[in-house]
């Protein structure tokens, strides 16, 4: 079987599951992917195991996965025999799910069984869809985003500078010749740099976003940290947050974000929301030339039109606009809702924002802008 077949093959897999009634999003399908890549698609038990790693999201998924595994690759030759794999289970032990990382790799001789043990729950938290996580996990899923690395988008700056490489600088030259007496005995050359772009962030802080609005704003936190960021919340109303955003602490910043926004968990009217933000910020400079990511679900209150309205005015300001919708990763999603469907036609990049590994995606997405 070619490769093509074979990724064929897997993805037709990932697709019987999710009509089966798992959640398989398509960044789990790409792990998946890259998982039976790595254990090599000859041994039914490593893609067995490979499978049920990354595409099972709690215990109720096994028994669905066990029966859509055996009626998919029974009869496929490119798994070998169809023999029902054992997992091996040594004497184990297990890393409580509380305990950091950390903390998990110091004692006795199974030491390496313990971190492996704990990275395999970390990486099953960071497929996790952030509205089902309990609140254990939602406290260890905010110590991860501390290990997020935002990239700020860059641009080609006016200004040349001095370069081994690149255009003449024949003023440098012609002064380096004279200062040689007249001498050509060295080529002078520059470039244009880059700068960074600014990126505006707008979250949207209205009651169905309630699920996400935390870990959104620990984005925003680790973003307006990182780099050059202003940050709003919208909802009914627009409240720039970004004095909030640079404070140090991550859960300061929260607090103080919850102090000054008057419309936590409030209703969407984000045609309103946006047409007051361009007008006050937008036209005033701030988002001219810059990225500008909108977190929201899109379910809006006000009037479609005039939400669209301002969407075309704020793509004909920004260099690029990213839309992250927690429900993109939804299996079946379609973006049917009225103001989802009046914003599209002038977004960029339509990424998902329900996990901490789609999280990652919008920051790829943001840098590459």
């Amino acid at each position: 079987m070619t490769a093509a077949g074979v990724e064929t093959t897997l993805l037709g897999f990932t697709r019987a599951l999710r009509a089966a009634g798992i959640a398989v999003t398509q960044d789990r399908a790409q792990v998946f992917l890259a998982a039976t890549a790595r254990v090599g698609l000859g041994d039914q038990q490593r893609t067995y195991w490979a499978g049920r790693a990354t595409l099972c999201s709690c215990p109720e998924d096994l028994p669905v996965y066990d029966k859509v595994f055996w009626a998919w690759f029974a009869d496929d030759g490119s798994t070998g025999t169809a023999q029902r794999p054992v997992m091996p289970m040594p004497p184990s032990k297990q890393a409580p799910l509380g305990e950091d990382d950390a903390d998990a790799g110091e004692g006795g001789p199974g030491d390496d069984l313990v971190v492996r043990v704990a990275a395999s729950d970390v990486e099953v938290l960071r497929h996790r869809d952030i509205a089902s996580m309990t609140e254990g996990e939602r406290a260890r899923l905010a110590r991860q985003f501390a290990r997020l690395s935002p990239r700020p988008p860059s641009r080609t700056s006016y200004r040349r500078r001095p370069a081994r490489r690149g255009t003449l600088d024949t003023d440098a030259t012609l002064r380096r010749m004279l200062a040689r007496m007249g001498e050509p005995l060295e080529l002078r050359h520059r470039h244009r740099s880059r700068r960074d772009r600014r990126v505006v962030l707008l979250v949207d802080v209205s009651g169905s976003m309630g699920p996400y609005a935390d870990a959104l704003l620990r984005l925003a936190h680790r973003m307006t940290r990182s780099m050059s960021t202003e940050t709003f919340s919208v909802g009914t109303r627009v409240t720039r947050l970004t004095r909030a955003m640079r404070l140090r602490d991550a859960d300061q910043a929260l607090r103080a974000a919850g102090d000054v926004v008057p419309d936590w968990s409030g209703g969407t009217r984000l045609g309103e929301g946006l047409q007051a933000f361009l007008q006050r910020w937008g036209q005033r400079g701030m988002v001219r030339g810059a990225v500008v990511v909108v977190f929201s679900d899109g379910w809006e209150r006000g009037d479609a039109a005039l939400l669209a309205e301002q969407m075309r005015r704020l793509h004909l300001l920004a260099h690029r606009v990213v839309w992250v919708n927690p429900h993109k990763g939804a299996a079946g999603y379609q973006p049917v809702q009225v103001g989802m469907a009046a914003a599209l036609p002038y977004v960029d990049d339509f990424v998902a924002g329900h996990s901490l590994a789609a999280f990652e995606r919008v920051l790829e997405v943001v840098g590459d802008a």
